[in-house]
């Protein structure tokens, strides 16, 4: 009972997908963390029947209306809440103030010119390179992607240094049994990778490189800007890192055409 709890916290965190009602108990967050990936798993299951919806409609891979449903799925199975997390980062790191200016920053609900031209520009990239031949032909590749990208930030919020001692990753953080879920992300992390790499060698290899390269940025970026992370840089490394996996997909394909 207390794994599915911490199944549905999880899923009613960092998803726009029904859920039963329950309680956010200590017992329950201990455990959330853990399922974090499934959520990526959802987002890649709804790429798998839009491929197949769209197949069935007739509307051509790598279209325009192809490319912008792929973009913006993710957005619908997540509401959108790491994208939030990635205009306030930009936000933040666009003011050049210090450390606790920009804490204050990600902590501020409005969203500034900055963040709105990161997300515009974030949305359009996404949009370009679902255009691209390379990323419909390894959907599978990118599908994954989902999930490996929140292996690696879910085991972040156990592992790395908190900027802060309140907040929704501070209560993530403090409540997961650590040592769990680093083993349970840990190993989802590299089954993931394997999988990639199985499903496509030069593409897969490729797009697990950009996903660690952009894993150590941002452990770079956090420690450097803000003195550890937050829930707004969670979610930051998250979009950053999907896009470097969709983008090293299609940058990689001259390797194995």
């Amino acid at each position: 009972m207390k794994l599915w709890q911490s199944c549905v916290i999880s899923f009613s965190m960092y998803s726009k997908i029904p859920m039963p009602r329950v309680d956010w108990t200590p017992e329950g967050m201990k455990y959330a963390i853990c399922f974090f990936p499934l959520v990526g798993a959802a987002c890649g299951g709804a790429l798998w029947m839009w491929s197949l919806l769209s197949g069935w409609l007739g509307v051509a891979p790598s279209g325009i209306l192809w490319a912008v449903v792929c973009a913006l799925l993710p957005l619908l199975v997540t509401g959108g809440i790491h994208l939030d997390g990635f205009c306030d980062t930009v936000d933040a790191l666009s003011s050049h103030r210090e450390t606790a200016r920009r804490l204050e920053i990600l902590k501020d609900p409005h969203i500034g010119a900055f963040g709105v031209m990161g997300c515009v520009a974030y949305l359009l990239l996404s949009f370009a390179l679902w255009t691209q031949p390379a990323a419909s032909e390894h959907l599978l590749t990118v599908g994954i992607g989902y999930l490996l990208s929140r292996s690696l930030s879910g085991l972040s919020v156990v592992s790395f240094r908190g900027a802060k001692k309140e907040g929704t990753l501070a209560a993530f953080s403090s409540g997961a049994q650590k040592n769990v879920a680093r083993g349970v992300l840990g190993a989802s992390a590299v089954f993931c990778a394997a999988a990639m790499v199985w499903s496509s060698p030069v593409a897969g290899t490729a797009s697990v490189a950009a996903a660690l390269l952009a894993f150590a940025v941002y452990r770079v970026v956090s420690y450097k800007q803000f003195g550890g992370i937050t829930g707004d840089l969670a979610g930051w490394f998250l979009c950053l890192c999907e896009l470097a996996i969709l983008a090293a997909v299609v940058l990689a394909s001259p390797l194995y055409h």
